[in-house]
């Protein structure tokens, strides 16, 4: 069937509206959880050429979870539905909308979606959110105008890093150079492309200083080394391979069997050890012959000799009675040790009084990638989770992660997986209370524990860094927000720079003709705090990194910039046309229908 009336007349007056200057872009999201809240303030925050935007938000009859989904914010549309099909969308005014983004957590439903809303709007920009990369790359060939989005991809990296000690691994490869997050003094001079923060505050970060030379976060182009974190990762594995060797082995021996076992077996050479010297001295000899004579007597037995005194002759017998009992105690410790290793092997229990890893609670979406990313460095990792059947919880099985079944926030499950003795907790589970009791709890063991603590809540994480001490806390839906709402817009996003608790967005922007900067000096771009000019392209050229300030920007040059969000919002009006003054006629010269026409 063709596209109903109603939906072309209504597309049509869209169009009419947009080429008179009067249409307000309109795009529609589907989400209840955080992800979809930091998303549409994103888009509530942009100003097109166009003016504001308009938004509706698909949610839940009944919230989900305690954290925002952005249905209480103000300028937001609100429409309730528990199924996303053709009819929700039409109430959601799907029909000639600009955009679509669906950032449920199911990536099968979110595919469904996508096919009832390309019914209802064959020409949609669409934006998935996608886990599954299997899913994600059908779903690229099923819509080429698509962006199919992983926000725990996104988010990873900063977690990993902040676990590691470093800057956030953030590198990107743009008109031919790679550039890396890094910090100034790891970096030569020459190496570095711009400044990015000012971070030697603790209470504030300051973003794109007015004095590049004061920032001590860089972009920088690599020579060869491999980024910090890798570098981290690798002091940390030599660390722990060298920390306490001695009492590594010693653990490691006592764990190799059970306690009863064990027990047994130090009486029993106790009383060898007992035996033995009293033989000695019976038999007056040095400590090398009687070490000898016990070990032969104990292990293989000796020839009777009724010449010896009654006392050796008793000696001799309790000796070699010990040794009829070393023998299966050694069987036993070997067999024993054998059965726990290949039950730890399959059911993931976890052998006690670990030292130098990390431990990561929750393997969700985020906790997944934090864990297999780290273990792909070579750092021990040890993960936490109250579901056995969790998502990454097959992944741990699989490359031999140990996995702790259990409630984070007791002391108990902190115990079993040795926190007081790791290197760093990463704490990305989806409950803020559970997070921050892990942290305390886990604080109480270690007080100088690195913990990465995941909020959801930007004011909470603030109060908790100050009333705690707890300063590395991330935000995933915070970090992934911008690239999604970008994505959304049709605005090429390169690279998303977590800083603390602050994101960067370096994207390229094209020049308009007649726009505000047409015929302006590339001066003109950078704003202190705001943006600042990476590369400038004229068209058909290659970038030029290090352009002369004072050129003059012409239509159709291409501006490769680092921004806040703010920022970026600002630099597209002044890069895009004035609105026209007339209104044309349809494409092809066809009349447009009027709205509500049947």
């Amino acid at each position: 069937m063709g596209e109903p009336l109603r939906d072309r007349a209504r597309r049509a007056t869209g169009w009419r509206l947009r080429m008179n200057g009067e249409h307000r872009p309109h795009y529609v999201v589907c989400g209840s959880d955080p992800l979809a809240y930091w998303v549409v303030k994103a888009l509530l925050a942009t100003e097109l050429e166009s003016g504001p935007v308009r938004i509706t938000l698909v949610v839940p009859e009944r919230r989900r979870s305690d954290g925002p989904d952005g249905r209480d914010l103000d300028g937001v549309q609100v429409v309730r539905a528990d199924r996303l099909d053709e009819a929700t969308f039409r109430r959601a005014g799907l029909a000639g909308a600009d955009g679509l983004a669906l950032l449920h957590q199911d990536d099968v439903g979110n595919m469904h979606a996508a096919l009832c809303a390309q019914e209802v709007e064959p020409r949609l920009r669409l934006v998935v959110r996608m886990f599954n990369t299997s899913l994600a790359n059908g779903l690229r060939q099923l819509f080429p105008d698509s962006a199919v989005l992983s926000d725990a991809s996104m988010a990873a990296p900063a977690f990993v890093a902040a676990a590691l000690g470093e800057v956030d691994l953030t590198h990107f490869r743009h008109a031919g150079r790679t550039l890396y997050v890094a910090r100034r003094a790891d970096v030569r001079p020459q190496d570095v492309v711009c400044g990015v923060a000012d971070t030697s505050d603790p209470a504030r970060v300051h973003l794109l200083p007015a004095d590049e030379s004061t920032a001590d976060l860089v972009l920088a182009e690599p020579t060869g080394q491999s980024p910090g974190t890798r570098r981290a990762a690798r002091r940390l594995a030599r660390a722990r391979r060298r920390r306490r060797p001695v009492a590594v082995l010693l653990r490691a021996v006592r764990s190799f069997a059970t306690r009863k076992v064990g027990v047994a077996v130090l009486v029993l050479l106790a009383v060898i050890t007992v035996l033995g010297w009293l033989n000695a001295r019976a038999a007056h000899v040095g400590w090398a012959d009687a070490l000898y004579l016990t070990l032969v007597t104990t292990l293989t037995g000796e020839d009777p000799n009724l010449d010896k005194p009654v006392a050796a002759q008793i000696m001799q017998v309790v000796l070699n009675l010990a040794g009829l009992a070393l023998i299966p105690l050694i069987t036993a410790v070997v067999v024993d040790g054998i059965v726990n290793a290949r039950l730890a092997l399959h059911t993931g229990r976890l052998q006690p009084h670990r030292s130098g890893h990390i431990v990561v609670v929750g393997l969700g979406n985020i906790g997944t990638r934090v864990m297999a990313q780290l273990h792909d460095f070579g750092v021990e990792v040890v993960a936490i989770d109250k579901n056995p059947e969790a998502r990454g919880a097959a992944l741990a099985h699989r490359i031999g992660v140990p996995l702790v079944v259990g409630d984070a926030a007791l002391e108990a499950t902190l115990r079993s997986a040795s926190v007081e003795t790791c290197q760093a907790l990463v704490v990305v589970s989806t409950d803020d209370g559970a997070n921050l009791r892990a942290a305390l709890n886990a604080r109480g063991f270690n007080p100088d524990l690195r913990v990465v603590l995941r909020l959801f809540d930007g004011d909470f994480a603030e109060r908790v860094q100050r009333a705690f001490g707890i300063g590395i806390s991330r935000s995933v839906s915070y970090l992934a927000a911008p690239s999604f709402a970008a994505a959304l817009l049709d605005r090429a996003v390169i690279a998303t720079i977590p800083v603390r608790r602050h994101a960067l967005l370096v994207t390229e922007v094209s020049v308009a003709a007649g726009s505000p900067l047409d015929g302006r000096p590339l001066a003109a771009v950078a704003r202190p705090g705001a943006v600042r000019l990476l590369a400038h392209a004229r068209a058909g050229q290659k970038a030029d990194w290090f352009g002369d300030p004072r050129l003059v920007i012409t239509a159709g040059d291409r501006l490769t910039v680092v921004a806040r969000r703010a920022g970026l919002t600002a630099l597209l009006r002044e890069t895009a046309p004035s609105p026209p003054a007339h209104l044309p006629d349809a494409p092809g010269g066809a009349p447009l229908p009027r709205a509500g026409e049947q």
